[in-house]
Order: C-alpha cells, then structure tokens, then sequence
C-alpha cells in the first residue's frame, strides 16, 4: 500500500497551480461582474471576464449561486478581516468610523454584498457565517468606540446592523451628487454627545 505522504499522493491532494490561478480569475471576474450588474450575470459573461472557457468555470462553480456564495464569502471575509484590523486601534472612535464609511461605500457600489448586508434570506450557510464574523468584528470596533465615549451608548450591534441597512438603502436612493448624505447624517447621529 503506498505511503500517503509521498509526493505523489500530496499531488493527487492539492490542486494544480493552474486550476488555483484560473479558480482565483474566475472569482476576480465574478466579482466585478455581481458588483456591476448584481446576481443576474451570466456565467458566460464571467467566463469571457475570466478569460478562460466556460467548462473552467462550471469545473470550479457548478452554478452560478455557487460562484456567488463564494465571492460574497470571500468579500465578507475580506471585510471582516479588515474590522479585525482595526480592532486595537490608538483611536477606536476613528476606527469605527473609518471602518462604517468603508463598509457602506464597499456595499453601496457592490450589489452582491449590498443583497447579502441586506437580505440574508437564502444566502447559504457560508455567506451567513462569513457574515457573522463580520458582525463579530464590527461588534468589536462598536464596544471599544463607546468606550472611549466616541460612539453613543445606547446603540448595541443589532440597531447597528438595522442602522447600516438604512444607510444602504439610503445611499443607494440619493441622487449621485448627494452620495454620501445619508451616511453623513448617520455618522453624526452615532457620535457620542460629547462629539457632536
């Protein structure tokens, strides 16, 4: 019986360097595409972005809620990671606001992220559980800005959530010479009285 740590059984294991490289084009191009033109992209038309056939995207991503589900994972873990960052900031009322303006203008401009913020409904165990550690990490930067007296008391992280979504929703309905209004008036309102 042949020994599975040789270097021919770790090869059978681990994906060749070529499908990785095509596996991260494919999700790059997904990306860009749900951001623009949200979940009703075609699959062809990602493979065409990819530059690479569409059988090379059905391989990676058997449909096309798949490859969705993964580049919503993979942004909220971006994000996530991204609020993680922050977390043992020297300011933690700039970080949580630093943090709030990125994360609207990242979901304002990204349909696939704005509909996963928005409606979690049938997103798939892992976007929801991407999503939660998002809400873990913005939790964080939300405890250590109140605090430090930046951010008002009595807000906890599920108002903060509700309050984000008004924010999307807000951003994505103004016209866009007032983009940023919304979040503005939203950001002011979050601010400890002492800061206003």
């Amino acid at each position: 019986m042949p020994d599975d740590t040789s270097a021919d059984a770790r090869k059978r294991r681990s994906p060749r360097a070529d499908a990785v490289r095509n596996r991260q084009r494919v999700l790059s191009a997904a990306r860009e595409a749900f951001a623009a033109e949200g979940p009703s992209v075609s699959l062809d038309d990602i493979a065409r972005r990819a530059g690479v056939g569409a059988g090379t995207v059905h391989r990676h991503f058997p449909t096309k809620d798949e490859l969705l589900r993964a580049v919503i994972v993979d942004r909220l873990e971006e994000l996530a990671t991204a609020a993680r960052g922050l977390a043992d900031a020297a300011d933690p009322g700039q970080a949580f606001f630093t943090f709030l303006r990125q994360l609207v203008a990242e979901s304002r401009h990204n349909l696939a992220v704005s509909t996963a913020l928005t409606d979690p409904s049938d997103v798939g165990g892992a976007v929801l559980e991407a999503g939660g550690a998002l809400r873990e990490a913005l939790a964080a930067l939300l405890s250590r800005a109140q605090e430090a007296a930046a951010v008002r008391s009595d807000v906890d992280a599920d108002e903060l959530h509700a309050i984000i979504l008004g924010a999307l929703t807000m951003e994505q309905h103004l016209p866009p010479d007032s983009r940023g209004l919304g979040l503005a008036v939203i950001v002011d309102g979050l601010r400890s009285v002492r800061d206003r």
